[in-house]
């Protein structure tokens, strides 16, 4: 039952403002012995000509309904108190009802491609690259949820300047040998050492520069290079994804486009958009603004080039209603050419790109660069996560059946909610003994929970009790907060695909747990009388609501830790 939703229609039917209008104005009383909704009346105060409080008074005076305990006047705010009983028992009927499902929607459809993760061939994934990863996968769940069909792709890195440098830094000091024993990291080796070497011999950059070039016209030795790097990278890549248990639809990277660039400048060209500036092919960007490079002086493409001719192509191949790219704020810029010059090319679905942008992952308050070698890599990170939920079950469950599995669940889960828990746009510093915690803030605290709800639905079942299907009434203050929170699930599901912010289900997540926790602390659950099946009802109506919001977030939920 959708109480918000009653409460905007009887608003409405009382005052001349849209639904919509009256949707956005409801507010969530701080105290809760206010009321459950409260609709302000100062919005109306110029147009009635009267003081707000006067108006709520006669709004509530002309309201009643069943399903709220009371509809009062507080001040100038129409305060609405739902019948606990009536939430409670539709609330936990309608998650039962729907298991899994509960939540899903129809807010929209058609296809969504989402470029995320995105990590640049020959250097080791590093926790810069957990961000996008774990936002993108979190936001295609929830678009999804809510009806429309989500496509993950992997726009790998695997074309540029760099790639003429790393080909200068294998012939200078790399061997085939060495590359084959351990791929990923003795290219990472050679990729650092070229940007030291190159501080004291600035002709490296040139020779890097002239290597991109080769590649760029087929070259046989550098394409056999870059090749052989890209295979050896994705491998490993795959195997880190596995661990995250995040998948792709595409792995279409730069290189995929660097065919069909051509007929991108060539339209550009064609539409008077393109000229010369500087030597370089240029869109203009309007008045006191830097003109966007398409074609650099030395005749090569950069990011924006290989974008156009990506968007362009994914509009054709998916006709995307959206398309999101899940990147850094320092991107902010490049985007904002992007659009803006697909609006001037004539495309209007450029308004359908979205730059999902989120700040950064430091470490002791640092920023951490490949380039520098100052990097913290994602896979060791991972690694001491499991290590380290490992060891705290041992401590806590030493007899746990399946304990290198449950480790790694909670261990990886700790790292990815604790990203996602952070307002996307906000750095955050990263330490994991803080992340691995079962207290608190952290994934470990919500999955802990919800193994809690589990634990109580086994030890009911060995006595023969199981949750009830009907005559869910309950009547306590802890039974009624556990509720209402999952009332909003739908709710708190359709903010987060709208803001594209997976924080909203994580926070909602901890929510939960600590008001279940709270229900589980005062509450003897077990006790054999005619309320036991409606507060079983509750512990698996949580679980459900807390196992599908980790999902959501790519966590999962292991029923016993």
């Amino acid at each position: 039952m959708d109480f918000k939703n009653e409460v905007v229609e009887l608003i409405a039917s009382q005052i001349d403002l849209p639904k919509e209008k009256i949707n956005d104005l409801i507010e969530r009383p701080k105290n809760a012995k206010m009321g459950d909704y409260a609709f302000p009346c100062f919005v109306l105060a110029k147009k009635m000509h009267k003081n707000p409080a006067e108006i709520a008074k006669s709004i509530a005076e002309n309201l009643s309904s069943e399903n709220f305990a009371s509809i009062q006047a507080v001040g100038p705010y129409v305060n609405f108190s739902i019948d606990h009983g009536k939430l409670i028992s539709s609330t936990l009927k309608d998650v039962l009802d729907k298991g899994e499902h509960y939540g899903d929607q129809e807010l929209g459809k058609g296809n969504v491609p989402i470029d995320m993760s995105s990590p640049n061939i020959a250097k080791p994934m590093s926790m810069g690259h957990l961000r996008s990863t774990v936002i993108g996968n979190s936001i295609a769940n929830t678009m999804e949820k809510v009806g429309y069909t989500p496509i993950k792709i992997n726009y790998l890195g695997d074309y540029g300047t760099q790639f003429g440098k790393l080909i200068v830094a294998y012939k200078h000091w790399g061997n085939e040998e060495d590359v084959k024993k351990d791929p990923i990291m003795n290219l990472f080796h050679y990729y650092v050492r070229f940007h030291k070497e190159a501080e004291k011999n600035p002709e490296l950059d040139d020779e890097g520069r002239e290597w991109f070039k080769k590649l760029e016209d087929g070259d046989p030795e550098a394409v056999k290079l870059w090749k052989w790097f890209r295979e050896v990278s994705l491998k490993d890549f795959k195997r880190i994804y596995n661990e995250l248990g995040v998948t792709f639809d595409s792995y279409n990277g730069e290189a995929f486009f660097n065919d069909k660039m051509q007929p991108v400048i060539d339209e550009l060209r064609d539409k008077g958009l393109l000229h010369e500036s500087r030597g370089a092919q240029v869109v203009d960007m309007g008045p006191d603004e830097n003109p966007a490079i398409i074609v650099k002086s030395d005749g090569t493409s950069i990011y924006l080039t290989r974008d156009l001719a990506a968007a362009e192509w994914r509009m054709k191949h998916y006709n995307f209603v959206k398309m999101l790219y899940v990147v850094g704020n320092e991107q902010a810029q490049h985007f904002v050419e992007l659009k803006t010059v697909l609006k001037k090319m004539g495309y209007d679905w450029a308004d359908d790109i979205h730059h999902v942008s989120f700040g950064l992952i430091t470490q002791g308050g640092k920023k951490l660069s490949t380039r520098k070698g100052n990097v913290v890599f994602l896979d060791q990170v991972l690694k001491d996560a499991v290590s380290l939920a490992k060891k705290q079950i041992q401590e806590k469950n030493p007899d746990l059946a399946n304990q290198d599995q449950v480790a790694h669940d909670v261990g990886v889960g700790a790292v990815v909610f604790h990203d996602l828990k952070n307002d996307r746009l906000d750095n955050f510093d990263f330490n994991l003994e803080e992340v691995v915690r079962f207290e608190g803030d952290t994934g470990p605290y919500v999955q802990y929970t919800n193994a809690r709800a589990q634990s109580v639905l086994r030890k009911a079942s060995k006595v023969g009790k199981k949750p009830a299907d009907n005559d869910l009434a309950l009547d306590d203050e802890w039974s009624f907060a556990v509720a209402k929170d999952l009332a909003d699930f739908p709710r708190i599901i359709a903010r987060s695909a709208d803001k594209f912010e997976p924080s909203v289900i994580a926070k909602y997540a901890l929510d939960l747990a600590k008001k279940f926790n709270k229900y589980y602390a005062n509450v003897k659950i077990l006790t054999d009388d005619n309320q036991i099946g409606a507060r079983l009802a509750l512990v698996q109506a949580t679980s459900i609501v807390l196992t599908e919001a980790l999902r959501l977030l790519g966590v999962s939920a292991p029923k016993e830790m």
